[in-house]
């Protein structure tokens, strides 16, 4: 099957359906990140919130790992799997915006074969759920607009509920929401009836868990997230980034497609107004912040991730509704030929890089140090030490290699971090008995943290593991067997958490 001409239901079901059992196979065999594996800690204290984000992402790694255990497919099973009603929601979306079914099409496999949504479902974090719900979002205002219906406001705020479940970032949808609604003229009816009022109440009654649970920890991970905003000094290091690493997660031939699919949206002749104004408030606004954001600190590729059903539907819109001269429409074709062959490409050699090294020659590359290859080596390394020397618990410094020990040691391991209590607030601490006596002292080097010897009295460096991929030594770590502590074994709450 090939992304050109007429796309049938069935091509798109079955390509969908191909490119989800490839995400499955990679799942199962690349090694979890350290957020990754971080998140897995918080599905076995599912709570209302946690100090990073919102727990929807802990709701889906708990459901997967229902089905599949507590391996990597299990961590990552129904995140991959939320690609499916995303793909509905993206078709159903375009057919009532644009009317095509061709464009519907186009959209569903456009969507599936940027990084964002390949990786980014594979790599399980909160963005999964949030582009998922994002694409409902997208869904119930289309059929808000074809059908005229009220009702339709309260699965409007059902979704954004979902989505805010997933990530502060869907506060976005607010203003969104309200640009439509004020810039077409037949919306605004809307803004006097009680169904917009009574959709913001149902997206707060399903967040409320988040606020309830942040009023109870003195709203560490409000003021966490929302201290991203503080403005200390403006920067152009960080601007330059944007459109480069965008281009990589829609693939070039996708983002191509969706910059000229938005284009065509600032005109009157491709759909309706009210179409044309819900896809580009939807991408505008948040890019817009994030354009302003990145001249005082780093915006993460990821955090686009709310936009790209949008961005799928622009593409579509490029490369089926809209008109174009002869030269634009054969680069059309061309980026719809080549979006398919492309994003497969650029996932599967994603995939083989941050396992194996070789295509960096087995040099350092961006993923390196956060894809666990080589850790469960290193977990049995330890494992063995802790054995050996008799330590009742497992000690690391930060919450990436406590996360990784936590997954990949023996189940009923006691491992904990000295350090950031806050993180792992949701959790009991382990048994005093279990921090009795010798310990193991896992020292990652890394300057952020104090060294071993100002918090205990005995400290006897016993060996020097490493964590490699292939001939590359990634990190190496000091493995201390420590005793008698200075003050807690593990650093205190603050005052007013405890």
């Amino acid at each position: 099957m090939r992304l050109a001409g007429t796309w049938s239901v069935r091509a798109v079901v079955l390509t969908v359906l191909a490119l989800v059992a490839l995400r499955l196979v990679c799942a199962a065999l690349t090694p979890l990140t350290f957020d990754e594996a971080y998140y897995w800690t918080w599905s076995k204290h599912l709570a209302g919130g946690y100090y990073d984000h919102p727990p929807l992402v802990a709701v889906v790694i708990r459901l997967g790992a229902m089905i599949a255990g507590d391996t990597e497919l299990g961590v990552r099973l129904a995140s991959i799997l939320l690609v499916l009603p995303m793909s509905f929601a993206v078709y159903r979306t375009t057919m009532l915006l644009f009317g095509s079914a061709h464009a519907a099409a186009s959209a569903a496999v456009f969507l599936n074969v940027t990084l964002m949504v390949a990786a980014g479902t594979v790599i399980v974090t909160p963005d999964a759920p949030l582009m998922a719900a994002s694409s409902f979002v997208l869904l119930f205002l289309a059929e808000l607009l074809v059908s005229g219906r009220g009702a339709w406001w309260l699965a409007v705020g059902a979704a954004v509920g979902a989505a805010l479940l997933s990530k502060y970032t869907a506060l976005f949808f607010g203003p969104v929401i309200l640009i439509w609604l004020l810039t077409v003229p037949e919306l605004r009816r809307w803004l006097r009836t009680p169904w917009p009022y009574l959709g913001g109440l149902v997206a707060l009654a399903i967040f409320s868990p988040v606020i309830i649970w942040n009023a109870e920890h003195h709203w560490v991970s409000f003021a966490k997230q929302f201290g991203r905003a503080r403005v200390d000094q403006f920067t152009l290091r960080y601007i330059v980034e944007l459109i480069p690493t965008q281009i990589a997660f829609a693939t070039p031939p996708v983002f191509a497609l969706a910059a000229m699919g938005l284009f065509a949206l600032s005109k009157r002749g491709e759909g309706t107004r009210a179409a044309r104004v819900l896809i580009n408030a939807t991408v505008w606004t948040l890019t817009l912040y994030f354009v302003w954001h990145s001249l005082h600190g780093r915006v993460e590729a990821n955090w686009f991730g709310p936009i790209y059903p949008a961005l799928a539907i622009a593409a579509a819109v490029a490369s089926d509704v809209a008109r174009w001269q002869p030269c634009g429409r054969n680069f059309a074709d061309a980026c719809r030929r080549w979006a398919l062959p492309v994003g497969v490409g650029m996932f599967v050699a994603l995939v083989v890089q941050v396992n194996t090294g070789v295509l960096s020659a087995y040099r350092r590359d961006a993923s390196v140090r956060s894809v666990g290859v080589g850790v469960r080596e290193l977990a049995a390394g330890i494992e063995a030490l802790r054995d050996k020397n008799g330590a009742r618990c497992v000690l690391a410094q930060g919450y990436g290699v406590t996360s990784w020990l936590r997954f990949y040691l023996p189940e009923g391991t006691c491992v904990a971090q000295h350090f950031e209590r806050i993180r792992w607030i949701n959790a009991p601490p382990p048994d005093a008995d279990q921090l009795a006596g010798r310990l193991l002292f896992v020292d990652d080097g890394s300057s952020n943290w104090p060294p071993v010897a100002h918090s205990f009295n005995q400290v006897e460096k016993i060996a020097t593991l490493e964590r490699k991929r292939g001939p590359l030594t990634i990190e190496t770590f000091a493995i201390n067997v420590v005793a008698e502590p200075k003050g807690d074994v593990l650093a205190p709450l603050p005052v007013e958490l405890r």
